[in-house]
């Protein structure tokens, strides 16, 4: 008689997959802090670049695996859908890294490592919620953790408007604004990314609780 260790054996493969994909998620959105810090240096796409690299190999390897494998821990549109939106949180996060460090030079002292810092914390409660996969469904802790994160988006959301009230405030010739505007919409959509990987896993567990 097989145990459901041995059945599912196969499939536990994806937890850490995606674990490493959050983890690229995570560690891109710490080196764009690190970006905006440090703005008396010249900006380096490196690391994004690398995490990027990360992020689109394991997406790969892990659709591979999904043709591979028979059985899998969690239902395969689950693996499918968390994969897609970590990779897409990893290449938004990227894109504003590679817009910014264009017109670095020209941006003055408008804050965006604050805005930053908040993705950040976001992206490590992400890497929370999917090693909670493997831990089990527990719906009260990953409620807690999806709370927080929606708590983190929310803040964010308040900052980015005050950015807008900013940029429409007159300070800003329109050129600055068309260049701001695109980079406060980048900066927004890595957090809402965030936020739909953290809705995904929240899912996951409310269909297996």
């Amino acid at each position: 008689m097989f145990s459901l260790q041995t059945i599912f054996g196969k499939g536990d493969k994806f937890f850490g997959l995606l674990e490493a994909s959050a983890d690229a998620a995570r560690d891109a959105a710490t080196a764009l802090v690190h970006l905006l810090q440090n703005r008396n240096v010249s900006p380096s796409l490196d690391e994004f670049s690398l995490a990027r690299r990360r992020e689109k190999a394991l997406s790969e390897q892990i659709s591979q695996e999904l043709v591979n494998t028979f059985v899998t821990a969690l239902e395969r549109e689950d693996i499918e859908a968390l994969s897609a939106v970590l990779y897409k949180t990893t290449k938004a996060i990227s894109k504003f890294a590679e817009r910014y460090s264009l017109a670095s030079d020209r941006l003055g002292d408008v804050d965006f490592a604050s805005r930053a810092v908040l993705l950040e914390k976001a992206g490590e409660v992400i890497t929370q919620m999917v090693r909670q996969l493997r831990k089990g469904m527990n719906l009260e802790i990953m409620k807690s953790l999806n709370d927080r994160l929606q708590a983190i988006e929310g803040e964010a959301d308040r900052m980015m408007l005050q950015l807008y009230s900013e940029l429409y405030d007159g300070r800003y010739e329109p050129v600055m604004i068309l260049l701001l505007k695109d980079l406060f919409e980048l900066l927004e959509k890595a957090i809402d990314r965030c936020r739909d990987a953290g809705n995904v896993a929240y899912q996951i567990v409310l269909k297996n609780s």
